[in-house]
């Protein structure tokens, strides 16, 4: 079954001044987790997003579209990257989510995806 992982972050995006070492660490730390899970076959797909500022909301209204800049909500925290996982059961999905920094630094919520039958 495949899984979810949401990364939240409470600037609603990860950190990106390569001069930071903290943020050096933080990178070095996902990369390890994401090799991991690459090596252990789990890994579908993974990837930071640039912060919620940066968003645009679409909406379709009695069939007009209505964009807005920036994210749907005002959340003190937003989702600052994501990874897909194919795991047998939520239990390993979760031993998986644990070794994300996020885990320690922030939230990962963990969802199940439906599988709609149709192809990968």
């Amino acid at each position: 079954m495949r899984y979810l992982f949401l990364l939240h972050s409470p600037d609603g995006g990860p950190p990106t001044d390569p001069d930071d070492p903290a943020v050096r660490k933080m990178y070095e730390e996902y990369g390890a987790a994401v090799t991991a899970m690459a090596e252990a076959g789990v890994l579908v797909d993974c990837a930071p997003l640039t912060p919620a500022a940066s968003a645009t909301t679409l909406r379709v209204r009695d069939g007009e579209v209505l964009l807005t800049d920036g994210p749907a909500a005002e959340l003190k925290e937003q989702v600052g990257g994501y990874t897909i996982v194919e795991c047998g059961d939520l239990d390993e999905a979760l031993r998986w989510a644990a070794t994300m920094p996020a885990a320690r630094d922030s939230v990962v919520e963990v969802r199940p995806v439906i599988d709609t039958g149709r192809a990968r």
